[in-house]
């Protein structure tokens, strides 16, 4: 269904671990009785300008200074055991050492992987952008979730808890304020971000963005492996949970020509309290995404970017 470096930061402090070492460390127990996770192992990064293809470069004296760093770097998870789990970050240069930051965390879509943040979406140049007009600091992240649809499934994969008790304090081991958490996605992922936020598993959550999601009101043998049944579907059932969603900040978006528009228009309607965003021409597809992804941006930044005092 769907989509197909410059310098470190200087973060409070970092734990360099063998990817072997993190591999033993995280299949060692279940997630119940689990030890607090070993952070995921850094790689090199990779360095790349922050310009957009068929777009002329500006001359050099109107090219604004980067101050968007992206990494990436891969872990095991005790929750998806026989693959390698990638990770990307886009973070803002803090002005002094120490800064923590706010961070949202982006859900890839069924087919798609972390590198969407960067690749398909160009993240951090929206980031950039935000950054450039005033917007409040903060980071962007995103962790591979097969497509698994962001919850745990049958085959003994949980990529909903490899998120929250593996990735999210990672991020908190980079320098980033888990008392000020956003979370965002498409398709799958927007399907993802919106049953973790109703589930009310992250406990610093200050806002949710979806754009196009994949929602249903009931369950069909031919979700493309959304759900190991009937009773899967209902216990992950996003229509049933908006309730929960009452006190959190949402946008929605979806291109008014894409398939589903018609069931987002359904959850929308009965998503309790303010919901921002809304419907503009496009289909189910990346350039659809990158046009309201600035948008999505502020809306994360007016929210996470509060006091977490």
């Amino acid at each position: 269904m769907d989509q197909s470096s410059f310098p470190r930061p200087p973060f409070p402090r970092r734990r360099m671990l063998q990817l072997a070492g993190v591999a033993a460390g995280l299949t060692a127990s279940s997630a119940c009785t689990a030890r607090p996770p070993t952070p995921p192992v850094p790689v090199p990064d990779a360095t790349r300008p922050a310009t957009t293809p068929g777009i002329p470069t500006p001359p050099p004296s109107a090219v604004r200074p980067s101050t968007v760093s992206t990494r990436t770097g891969a872990f095991v998870s005790r929750f998806r055991p026989s693959v390698t789990t990638h990770w990307s970050l886009a973070v803002p240069l803090p002005e002094q050492a120490g800064q923590l930051l706010p961070v949202a965390v982006f859900l890839h879509g069924r087919g798609g992987s972390s590198e969407v943040l960067l690749h398909d979406l160009a993240a951090d140049q929206a980031l950039q952008r935000h950054l450039d007009d005033g917007g409040t600091p903060f980071g962007v992240a995103a962790v591979d979730g097969g497509n698994t649809w962001w919850h745990a499934r049958a085959d003994g994969s949980d990529t909903q808890s490899m998120l929250v008790l593996e990735f999210l304090p990672f991020l908190a081991e980079q320098g980033f304020d888990l008392g000020r958490v956003g979370l965002f996605g498409t398709s799958m992922g927007g399907f993802g971000a919106l049953l973790l936020a109703s589930l009310g598993r992250v406990s610093g959550l200050r806002a949710v963005a979806a754009m196009s999601p994949a929602v249903w009101s009931s369950y069909d043998a031919g979700m493309q492996g959304a759900f190991d049944g009937p009773a899967d579907f209902g216990a992950n059932n996003v229509f049933a949970l908006r309730p929960r969603l009452a006190a959190i900040p949402k946008r929605i978006d979806c291109g008014s020509e894409d398939d589903l528009a018609p069931a987002v228009r359904d959850y929308r309607s009965g998503l309790p309290g303010r919901v921002e965003g809304g419907f503009e021409p496009g289909g189910h597809d990346a350039p659809y995404w990158r046009s309201v992804l600035p948008d999505v941006l502020d809306f994360l930044g007016r929210h996470v970017g509060r006091s977490s005092g």
